[in-house]
């Protein structure tokens, strides 16, 4: 499923890590920005590409709610569910969002536009309540803030692109 050209993207950035397993979670990213997602194809090729088991790279996509094995939605909304944020109303903005959405957290919207997932901790407790709207911080927000938030989202291209996080310590 990968193309060549994201398998030598993956090889490269290998080689800018003491250790290539160390490049393991921006090779991800890099993977998952060419279909939007990890299926289990994608992540046995991945696993080779490491000299890895599959399991191991499975393991890494299931533990980060960054990684996606299921298709997702063009735009991906992150509630932080962290007890800063939690304090300071997003449990109710995550509410918000799924019923203006019509879908459950962790869901996809019935026009495949937005995926909604409650994370942990987004490193931006001094903006709680916060959302991680593709690649854009947002906070702190209100729940008279959605409608906005979601149009502006329209608006814009969708996923990020993997350059900032695949580039590395070492680029």
């Amino acid at each position: 499923m990968l193309t060549e050209q994201t398998k030598n993207s993956i090889l490269e950035l290998q080689k800018r890590y003491p250790s290539k397993r160390s490049a393991l979670i921006p090779a991800l990213h890099i993977a998952q920005a060419e279909i939007g997602y990890l299926p289990r194809e994608v992540q046995n090729e991945v696993a080779e590409l490491f000299d890895i088991e599959p399991n191991e790279v499975h393991a890494v996509v299931t533990f980060y709610d960054m990684f996606f094995d299921q298709p997702v939605g063009k735009h991906v909304i992150h509630v932080c569910k962290n007890l800063s944020c939690m304090l300071r109303g997003a449990d109710g903005v995550l509410k918000k969002i799924c019923q203006r959405l019509n879908i459950e957290s962790h869901g996809t919207s019935a026009d495949q536009e937005f995926t909604v997932i409650p994370s942990e901790c987004l490193a931006a407790c001094d903006r709680a309540p916060m959302l991680l709207v593709d690649d854009k911080v947002i906070g702190p927000i209100s729940e008279s803030d959605i409608d906005h938030i979601l149009e502006e989202a329209k608006k814009s291209s969708g996923h990020p692109s993997p350059v900032q996080m695949a580039e590395g310590p070492h680029a």
